[in-house]
């Protein structure tokens, strides 16, 4: 029996490499979602964690860190915030 394919369509799915049950510290929309920025989840709306190891959607993270009264700490535990070096 020989069997000849065609149409093909592809179907995919992806999620950032954190637990489901994350949520941004800043608008605690979870990751797979997208800040209120943004319309679609995906690179544009990057997430970004600390040393600290709290997470953030880049958008929050920037606008959190423009505010005066931000002090360039973390919104979650108010340490330094620093970028986490990637491994």
């Amino acid at each position: 029996m020989k069997v000849t394919i065609k149409e093909w369509n592809a179907v995919a799915t992806w999620h950032w490499d954190i637990p489901e049950d994350e949520v941004c510290g800043i608008c605690r929309v979870q990751f797979d979602g997208t800040c209120p920025t943004c319309k679609f989840p995906g690179d544009d709306c990057a997430l970004v964690q600390g040393r600290c190891n709290h997470a953030f959607h880049m958008h929050c993270l920037m606008t959190w860190i423009d505010l005066e009264t931000s002090k360039g700490l973390c919104p979650m535990c108010r340490q330094k915030f620093e970028w986490k070096d990637k491994e």
